[in-house]
């Protein structure tokens, strides 16, 4: 029989995977571009259906590389050598590209899918991170700058004079006096008014639900102060809706509770030196999570975290204030995220199974999130030293966890686990807290359940336990084993008692 073709070497490969990734990206782009137009057209209904999608090319771009690879490759589809020269090859093919990171990351996921790896392959795998400058170059193609030249209102009239938005004032002067009046009182933070020196403004709108953001930050001379403008398309036009000046408002608008944003970046990396000026607390995978780039995050996220327990000896312990029916919950002493591993086996009060609490994190991976639902990123085959582990969590682990914990000789694979930010446990906090902090995390977590059922999700389980507190006084959901929309609920009456023991 006539032999078949042989393959593509290592440096076909890292094409075909450059070009794929280029293929997905331009998706990913296509799909953020929309929202403009479904701001102007007040399409939330499309904007929502667009979030979904977007979420979803990924997975579709690695499943097809890999198939396309694996056809194409043969028996070298998983042999070593040839891709510790394919990856030399895509590294010196990438090298030049502003958005590196996202282009390796990629890489990494079509090797760990074709190799099923355990824990972190080195020759095979980008591990090292590529630290981002502490400043902006200021390229004008990311940045408006408008200089001050005596009066907010003709400073920020200029600002908004050049956004690209299909959509007609209200009234245009009313809206700039109310936002120059905010950014005024604001402004005395960093030396007052005669003080200002110019506002620097992201050229492209920032799109999430039913709003459009202007960010950007005031240059004084004693510092430098947030700014972002949030537009609403009303009925009579387009508003201001509200007028952010600090770190703390700007860490929720792109907190982990929140949906993805929709914003045409090329490239990123501009726009997250920018932003990450303006919130230098804010770790750098949580900004490329918020901006929709939700494999970079995680990819940053897993790195933190090794490096966090190789250059501290911090340890896993047990991270849950009250035990749960469905999570072995554990974390490091020192560090604000916890891993979760769905148990083997649930109390008998519990009615889910394992596949129920697979798809319902699957459900709050794609749903609006309404800055209530934690950002929880699933991750596999990740594997640890045994003695990063407390005893006891080794042995919780050992005894409630065996269809996903692995031990291999002196390390622990997680075959399946969420990796979150930690939150303190409202009942935890109601405990500790006095009066006013008390009344006021009651109250938010009242209006936490209204904004859930806004998004048509209901906890379903309402226990204290289950919300927890970040440290800007939010009250965020985290348990998510008896969520479910609230189209599928039947909520009923309490019957009147008819006797004292109903």
């Amino acid at each position: 029989p006539e032999q078949p073709a042989p393959g593509p070497g290592p440096d076909a490969c890292a094409r075909l995977i450059d070009t794929a990734f280029a293929t997905y990206n331009f998706h990913f782009r296509d799909v953020t571009q929309r929202a403009a137009v479904r701001f102007a057209t007040r399409d939330w209904h499309g904007s929502q259906r667009d979030a979904v999608q977007r979420i979803e090319l990924y997975g579709r771009a690695v499943r097809r590389t890999v198939a396309r690879l694996r056809a194409n490759l043969g028996d070298s589809a998983t042999d070593r050598d040839f891709w510790i020269a394919a990856r030399k090859r895509y590294s010196k093919r990438i090298r030049n590209y502003l958005d590196r990171a996202f282009h390796e990351t990629f890489f990494n996921s079509i090797t760990r899918r074709l190799f099923s790896t355990t824990g972190v392959d080195p020759d095979i795998e980008f591990v090292q991170a590529h630290a981002l400058p502490g400043e902006s170059s200021g390229q004008t193609a990311i940045v408006r700058n408008h200089p001050f030249e005596g009066s907010l209102w003709q400073m920020l009239d200029a600002g908004l004079a050049d956004i690209n938005v299909d959509v007609p004032w209200s009234d245009r002067p009313a809206a700039i006096t109310q936002a120059s009046a905010q950014i005024a009182k604001a402004s005395e933070l960093i030396g007052g008014r005669g003080a200002i020196e110019k506002l620097e403004l992201l050229r492209p709108l920032f799109y999430r639900d039913y709003r459009a953001y202007i960010i950007g930050r005031l240059s004084g001379a004693s510092g430098v102060l947030p700014v972002v403008i949030a537009l609403r398309h009303g009925d009579d036009g387009l508003q201001i809706d509200t007028v952010i000046t600090s770190e703390d408002e700007l860490s929720i608008l792109f907190g982990f509770a929140r949906s993805y944003l929709h914003v045409d970046l090329d490239p990123v990396r501009e726009a997250v030196i920018f932003l990450k000026s303006l919130l230098p607390r804010k770790p750098l995978g949580e900004l490329y999570t918020a901006l929709g780039r939700a494999k970079q995050g995680k990819t940053e996220r897993f790195r933190v975290l090794i490096s966090h327990l190789r250059d501290t000896g911090d340890q896993f312990i047990d991270a849950a204030f009250d035990k749960g029916m469905v999570m072995v919950v554990f974390g490091p002493e020192k560090l604000p995220v916890v891993l979760k591993v769905i148990r083997d086996r649930f109390a008998s009060s519990k009615e889910v199974v394992r596949r129920e609490v697979l798809d319902r994190y699957r459900l709050v991976f794609k749903h609006d999130r309404a800055g209530r639902l934690v950002d929880a990123q699933e991750f596999r085959e990740l594997k640890f030293q045994r003695r990063r582990f407390r005893d006891d969590v080794l042995n919780e682990l050992r005894s409630e966890a065996t269809r996903t914990v692995r031990f291999e000789g002196d390390d622990v694979v997680l075959g399946h686990v969420y990796i979150e930010r930690r939150l303190t446990p409202l009942n935890r906090y109601l405990a500790e807290a006095g009066p006013e902090q008390q009344r006021l995390a009651v109250l938010d977590y009242g209006a936490a359940l209204r904004d859930l059922a806004a998004s048509n999700i209901f906890p379903g389980d309402l226990l204290l336990k289950n919300f927890g507190v970040t440290r800007h006084g939010r009250v965020i959901f985290f348990d998510y084993d008896e969520l479910c929309l609230v189209t599928d609920c039947q909520f009923r009456d309490l019957p009147q008692a008819r006797t004292l023991e109903e």
